[in-house]
């Protein structure tokens, strides 16, 4: 059924003997046609059958062709609208192109011409009827993907952040629906930058998808630590490894400053290591976002004795800097200082595991200036820790 109304169109022409000659070429040609002699038929006639694509002379008494698509275009945006004019009126056919004609033809009509026309609405039709069927594909997708990560928040204790998360949710499925209208943009005004910007944004908000699931899976993993005595080191020594290319990308020099003669403390190797990895990438991430600083840009990563006779671990920045407001959100849930490219699981996550050693996290920072996060470990970590 949605193929025949398809090939239904509306010709519209005064003439009675161009709406029969072409009426017959376009039956012929396998489309159902509607015909109307002036602009107030046509119009009655489009608003009772609504046919998808309307043909139409330029140059018709009381209401000429112009008008009459503004009229159509007002009401139906996706109708394609093909104007046919004489060789004359070519500054009405540019104008109509204007009032988001399709195309336009020229009399006397050549029928190649007029099958390239038609082809052309038809392939916008349908582009946007796959676009109407991608949305919703990708609305209950999201939508699906809303409740497994919910479920996978409760499954995990979480409690009071399920409404964060599907508030982070929400921001990314109306993301998701700007790029989808960009894309749809794109395909009505036959933009290829509007369709490459659009595919971009649907790129990067399908990778935001994937980056909060993986933040999840993360956080639900180390709900229960594993608590060995170790050197502090090794954490630290592979997040330097791992990171490396990372900040060689970004211009980032990333420094090691690692203390060798720190005694073993009971610790969960892997959720240090996690943690580090996370401050280490916002910290090249806030070097980055400063491009407009002047002088080399450098991530430092270091360990040192505590005070109490445990480990300090920091990562230090010259990068952007926080402010004060920013400061004291920083391990808030789902709060992210990259603003719609960030989760806010990874900050959370540090923090749960800092908690479950028994030890605390430090943020000094200023704009334009840098940021030092300084993660404290005791001597004596305590396995069970806060919860």
């Amino acid at each position: 059924m949605r193929a025949q109304a398809d090939r239904r169109i509306l010709l519209v022409d005064d003439e009675a003997g161009i709406r029969k000659v072409l009426g017959i070429a376009l039956a012929d040609s396998g489309y159902e046609v509607i015909a109307a002699e002036n602009g107030e038929e046509a119009l009655e006639k489009f608003r009772r059958l609504q046919p998808p694509i309307v043909l139409t002379d330029i140059k018709m008494p009381d209401m000429d062709g112009i008008e009459l698509l503004q009229h159509i275009k007002a009401e139906s945006p996706e109708t394609e609208v093909i104007m046919f004019t004489g060789h004359g009126d070519m500054d009405l056919a540019i104008k109509s192109l204007k009032y988001d004609a399709t195309d336009f033809v020229t009399k006397p009509i050549n029928d190649e011409v007029l099958e390239i026309a038609l082809k052309r609405a038809g392939e916008r039709i349908a582009l946007r009827r796959q676009l109407r069927e991608y949305t919703q594909n990708l609305e209950r997708l999201v939508d699906e993907k809303a409740r497994q990560l919910i479920e996978a928040e409760r499954m995990a204790a979480v409690g009071q952040t399920v409404a964060e998360l599907s508030h982070t949710i929400k921001n990314i499925a109306n993301a998701l629906k700007g790029s989808i209208f960009v894309l749809g943009k794109g395909i009505e005004l036959d933009e290829k930058e509007y369709l490459m910007q659009g595919w971009r944004m649907v790129e990067e908000n399908v990778e935001r998808i994937k980056n909060l699931s993986l933040d999840l899976l993360h956080f639900g993993k180390y709900s229960r630590l594993n608590f060995r005595t170790g050197h502090p080191g090794p954490p630290a020594e592979e997040v330097l490894r791992l990171m490396a290319a990372k900040a060689a990308a970004a211009g980032v020099e990333l420094k090691p400053e690692l203390d060798p003669g720190l005694a073993p403390i009971a610790m969960d190797s892997e959720g240090i290591r996690r943690c580090l990895m996370n401050l280490v990438e916002n910290a090249i991430d806030a070097c980055r976002g400063d491009e407009g600083a002047a002088g080399p840009k450098q991530v430092r990563l270091g360990t040192r004795r505590a005070a109490d006779g445990g480990v300090e671990y920091y990562v230090a920045d010259n990068g952007a800097g926080m402010d004060e407001s920013v400061q004291q959100r920083l391990f808030q849930g789902f709060f992210s200082t990259k603003g719609t490219d960030g989760t806010g699981l990874g900050l959370m996550m540090v923090r749960r595991i800092v908690d479950q050693h028994g030890g605390s996290c430090e943020v000094q920072s200023r704009l334009r200036e840098g940021t030092t996060v300084t993660l404290r470990l005791p001597a004596g970590s305590n396995p069970s820790g806060p919860s």
